[in-house]
This record gives structure tokens, C-alpha cells and sequence, in this order.
């Protein structure tokens, strides 16, 4: 349960630092705590954690893309 408080309290705060237009890079780092987070969460609860297993993937497969910036 402390991992899943975790994982929430990282969404708030990526939140917060997106309605205050933090930088990307900021945003970033915010990312990969969170992803740590939820890891850690699956891992402490197995089998009850199936959609943010999933949810997971997607999240590392979206850092290891390549990034793209505007033009």
C-alpha cells in the first residue's frame, strides 16, 4: 500500500510541475521516479496490478523511443 501512496503522490507532483510549465527536462527526471515507483508497486503487489503492469511497458517503451523535439 505504501508504494501504491507512492505512485500517487508522484502523479500529484507531476501535475503540479506541469501547471507551472517546469521544464522538460524536469519533467523527465519526474517521469523516471515515477516509473520507479510503479515498479515497485507491481512488484509489492503482484497479480493486483495487471493495468499498471501494462501501463508500465508503455511508459518504458516511450523512454527508450526517440525523442522528438518541434521545429
Amino acid at each position: 500500500m505504501q508504494e501504491a501512496r507512492a505512485v500517487m503522490k508522484r502523479l500529484r507532483r507531476i501535475e503540479l510541475l506541469d501547471s507551472e510549465q517546469a521544464p522538460a527536462e524536469t519533467m523527465l527526471n519526474e517521469v523516471r521516479a515515477l516509473l520507479a515507483e510503479a515498479e515497485a508497486w507491481v512488484a509489492a503487489e503482484p497479480g493486483a496490478t495487471r493495468l499498471a503492469e501494462q501501463a508500465l511497458d508503455r511508459c518504458r517503451e516511450a523512454l527508450e523511443a526517440p525523442l522528438v523535439t518541434a521545429a
